[in-house]
Parts: C-alpha cells; structure tokens; sequence
C-alpha cells in the first residue's frame, strides 16, 4: 500500500498477548470471515507481529538491542528503560489477586515459601515480575533461569526443588504431578491490596505520533476483549502445539483473567499499582530508581 508504514511489534507467545493484536492486521484465515481483514482504520500503518520469550524481548530492551518499535515486557523491566520507552494504557497484564505460581512436586515436603529457604527455585528469567515479586517476598533466595515452558517439567523431574510458574502453566500445574505452595499474585494483594502488575507493552518515545499509536493499540486490545468468540478461534488456529488452547473451559478461563478491563485500560488502579511495585523494589534495593510513569 502507497504511503504505508511498517512499525515491528513483539509479543509474547501466550494466549493473552497473542490475542491482542489480531485486529490490527486481521486473521488472515478463510474460516475467520469478516475478522480475517483488519478491525480498524490503521491510519497508514502496518504491523509486523513476532512472538518471543517475554525474557528475552525483557533482555533486548534492557541492553538497547531490540529492534522493535513496540514490545511486550515484564513490568519489572520497566525502570531500566523508562527513558527510552513510554507505557501504552492498553495491553498490561495484571494479577487481581493471583499470579504466578510457586510449586513443588506433589509428594515434596514443602508447604510454604518459607520451607524453601536455601533450596534452588527455576524462574522464568531475572527480568520478570514473577521473580522480582519472589525476591520482595522472600530476599536471597536462590535460583537458576530457565524458559518459562521447561519449568513444570523441571519440577516433576527434581531437577529443582521449585519453580515459579507463569502464562498457562499456572493452570495446568496438577497435569505435571505439582502443587503450589504460594500464588505470588495473592502474596502480593494481601501486602498492598493492590493488583499485582505483570506484563507491560511500550512503544519507542521516538516515534512520531506516540499518543495516536497508542490510541490505536488500544483500540486493537478492545476489539480483541470485545469479539471474545472471534479471539478464541483466533487461538485454536494458531495454537503452536498448545493442547489447553483447544480446552474451551481452560481457555476462558485464562482470558478471564489476563484480558480484563485493566487491560483494556489500565485506568488509574494499575498506575497505583506500578507505582507501588516500583517503590517497593527500591526501598529493598532490587531497582535503582523508581521511574517515572510515562502511561499513554
């Protein structure tokens, strides 16, 4: 198209990120009828979406090496590159009291976070939320980073005592012989009331026309929420392997939870609760300054 603009977007290859964008270049799919063509007026833009590793696209904002005009990230990662990137209001993911969970091998004795003082936890990565909220919780704990996917497997296999679950595995845990011992999401309401901030997407300050873009993203995330039917079929076509995809209950139920209003628009609650995560982080010493705000 003469005239058009090619803005590179990263996402995560879980459910709720996948879904989120669909409208902005459609399905692309026969079988998706009027939701394969794009939802919206893109005003001269066009997307290119890759999914990775939320850890690993958490590691090329850090170190300046994304290329991407507008990514997913852990909302831990935000204060190391508040400068470079401002928050879209749309697309978070946040825990309303739940989150990622904590777990052992069923027959493991071990109840409690406490209980594993000193024993070796897999985490999805050093920039996610999941392990900043573990380390506010439980400060000195020791671990080793894996791919969030081989984690469960970890476990059953006692590979490592624990581990901390993110994206669907959290609700497919029983499936790999585990049990949780603490929800992260809830450690976390019962300390601040607050929802737990988990995933962010942010765009470069040096594009043009940043609050426009992101008033477009956000109008790609509330057709997403709104055409559920549309978004859960989008899902089981594109479904990388993922057999709790075609579980309509699982599917739901996962969407329940991470395509809520607050990611809609995290509205005046969810910048509360960065706030808080950063502040929180800093008076423990895990982030060297809390960033500011910047949610467009």
């Amino acid at each position: 198209m003469p005239g058009t603009k090619t803005l590179t977007l990263a996402h995560s290859p879980d459910a709720d990120d996948l879904v989120m964008w669909w409208p902005l270049t459609g399905q692309r799919h026969p079988d998706a009828g009027r939701f394969s063509e794009p939802q919206l007026d893109t005003r001269g833009l066009s997307f290119d979406l890759t999914a990775r590793d939320v850890e690993e696209l958490n590691k090329l904002a850090v170190t300046g090496d994304s290329a991407y005009d507008i990514t997913a990230i852990s909302a831990a990662a935000y204060p190391a590159i508040a400068d470079r990137y401002a928050i879209t209001r749309a697309g978070s993911s946040f825990g309303e009291h739940y989150g990622p969970k904590l777990v052992v091998r069923k027959d493991a004795a071990i109840d409690t976070m406490e209980d594993l003082d000193g024993d070796l936890i897999a985490i999805p990565g050093r920039n996610t939320t999941a392990y900043l909220t573990l380390r506010l919780a439980r400060p000195g704990v020791r671990v080793v980073e894996m791919l969030f996917s081989e984690i469960p497997g970890a476990v059953a296999r006692g590979d490592v005592d624990a581990g901390l679950l993110i994206h669907e595995a959290q609700l497919t845990l029983a499936e790999h012989g585990l049990r949780a011992v603490a929800d992260m999401g809830q450690w976390w309401g019962t300390q601040t009331g607050m929802p737990l901030p988990l995933g962010l997407n942010v765009v470069r300050r040096d594009l043009p026309d940043v609050d426009a873009l992101c008033d477009l993203l956000a109008e790609s995330v509330a057709i997403a929420a709104r055409e559920r039917a549309a978004s859960k079929a989008f899902l089981k076509r594109n479904n990388a392997g993922k057999p709790e995809w075609d579980d309509d209950a699982l599917l739901d139920r996962y969407l329940d939870m991470y395509v809520s209003p607050m990611t809609v628009d995290m509205g005046e609650r969810g910048r509360t609760a960065l706030g808080e995560l950063y502040r929180r982080a800093h008076a423990a010493g895990l982030i060297g300054a809390v960033p500011a705000l910047d949610v467009r």
